[in-house]
């Protein structure tokens, strides 16, 4: 089957401004604002439009030739992700890789200039408090791995892959339904990639889920028919699939797989894998959700759970609330955290995740574990049977983990209502984040502490956390005690 290529299209020629949520960077035309792909700003680049409608308040481009350089462009490391090498051969590169062409510390540099410029115009932060905030930047969490890693290299633990319409492995162009053959994912842990699945027919398949611990205790592949096949022909297409899975030296577990429900049928070994962190063991089933960067469960855990411990708003009897909790990757520190006088309510809508969650913590008494939407849950707590009636369960602390979408007004307005002492807000998505955090100021909170790392090398992707507390009450728990002892003696 021949690449599919990109419609010809006139090329322009322009100077790049800033870097913008998205991915892309801001160039103007004959007034025209363009989005533009795989640039850097301050360069002089010949762009491709790819979406070029007269009456379009905006378009977009990719970068075919490089006419003045930024310092920081590097060689692509992936062939199939290069814009450039994509366009020498009339076509369109795969996504996923949107930031190869700069240097890791260049990638670090624009992300901590979209986090700063989000948190500013959506967020409503000065620039001041982002100074003081933001010192350290968008942080790098693979400098003391191997050499692969600290080139932003295997870290991907989870990859998910389209099928072209002649069964050979692939992954879509950026924005596009267009399916382009790959023979390698760099960005994947080596376990994925020794699977080899580009040398693999999925005819009949449509997509192609692989999850692979970074543990090593064992890689499972979720196999989507074809939407309208007939079952015998989507049974017969899953079934030489995982045949040919089955003669690999290490061969993983097979499922078939509805993406619409999540449904799964194993058909070789187990249709979940296990997840590990430093102190506990997590089931995560099929398409459940897991951070998907090797070091990430420890980088973020670490950072929420260390904002809300140094702040003193986690002890032995906390009453304590995970929001979006998946599988119990923050659930389970907070219950060592509180003890077995404290308590945890661990809420997730997914029912899947969240029977994964029943199954990790068990053993874990003083957690309570209910699936459904966060703001009715949130709604529906009270704090004991003395309570009177209509009065709102309070936390003293919450680790808040939403999609990428963001958690929302109506999801603030409930969990302020609640009056939590603190919030750990885990976010992938700098614009969802704050707006977020808008949401949360004019509910009379702020951001107290701040963090960003990048857990997705090569991606203009960027993981924050952020500490929020009410804005009238002091900092940390021990500062109103300390405040308290001193107003008792004057």
């Amino acid at each position: 089957m021949s690449e599919p290529t990109t419609p010809v299209t006139p090329r322009l020629t322009v100077t790049v401004g800033p870097v913008a949520h998205g991915g892309h960077c801001v160039a103007r035309h004959d007034g025209r604002v363009i989005f533009v792909r795989h640039a850097i700003p301050g360069e002089t680049v010949e762009i491709s439009l790819t979406e070029h409608d007269d009456d379009a308040k905006f378009w977009r481009a990719d970068v075919t030739r490089v006419v003045e350089a930024s310092p920081e462009r590097v060689a692509h490391f992936w062939p199939e992700a290069d814009a450039l090498k994509a366009a020498a051969r009339h076509g369109a590169p795969v996504g996923g890789a949107e930031f190869g062409h700069l240097s890791r510390t260049g990638q670090r540099g624009l992300k901590t200039a979209v986090v700063r410029e989000q948190l500013e115009r959506l967020g409503g932060l000065s620039p001041d408090r982002l100074d003081a905030l933001f010192t350290a930047g968008v942080e790098d969490v693979d400098a003391k791995g191997n050499q692969a890693q600290r080139d932003g290299l295997g870290w991907r633990t989870r990859v998910g892959y389209a099928v072209t319409p002649s069964g050979k492995l692939g992954m879509h162009a950026h924005r596009s339904h267009s399916i382009l053959p790959i023979q390698d994912m760099p960005l994947a842990i080596p376990a994925i990639n020794e699977l080899r699945l580009w040398e693999i027919d999925f005819t009949g398949i449509e997509r192609v889920e692989v999850a692979a611990p970074a543990n090593g205790s064992g890689t499972l592949v979720l196999l989507a028919p074809v939407f309208g096949l007939s079952d015998k022909a989507s049974g017969a297409a899953v079934k030489r699939v995982a045949r040919a899975l089955a003669a690999l030296e290490t061969p993983p577990s097979v499922a078939r797989w509805n993406p619409e429900n999540s449904a799964i049928e194993v058909v070789n070994g187990r249709g979940w894998v296990k997840e590990t962190t430093d102190d506990h063991e997590f089931r995560v089933t099929g398409d459940g959700f897991w951070q998907i960067h090797r070091n990430a469960p420890k980088v973020l855990t670490d950072a929420a759970l260390g904002f809300l411990l140094q702040g003193g708003y986690l002890n032995d009897g906390a009453d304590v609330a995970d929001l979006y909790a998946g599988a119990g990757l923050f659930t389970a520190p907070l219950a060592d955290a509180v003890g077995p006088d404290g308590s945890v309510l661990s809420v997730e809508g997914s029912p899947g995740t969240s029977r994964d969650a029943r199954k990790n913590l068990h053993a874990s008494e003083q957690v309570e574990i209910l699936q459904g939407r966060v703001e009715k849950i949130l709604g529906t707590q009270s704090r004991s049977s003395q309570t009177a009636a209509g009065q709102r369960r309070r936390f003293d602390a919450v680790v808040l983990d939403p999609p990428r979408a963001g958690a929302g007004k109506a999801v603030v307005r409930a969990l302020v209502a609640t009056s939590p002492s603190a919030i750990a807000y885990v976010s992938c998505d700098p614009a969802a984040f704050a707006r977020d955090v808008k949401y949360f100021a004019n509910a009379g909170w702020q951001v107290e502490k701040l963090r960003a790392f990048d857990l997705y090398p090569h991606t203009h992707h960027v993981e924050t956390v952020a500490l929020l507390i009410p804005a009238t009450r002091p900092a940390t728990v021990s500062a109103a005690v300390s405040a308290a002892k001193a107003s008792s003696t004057d």
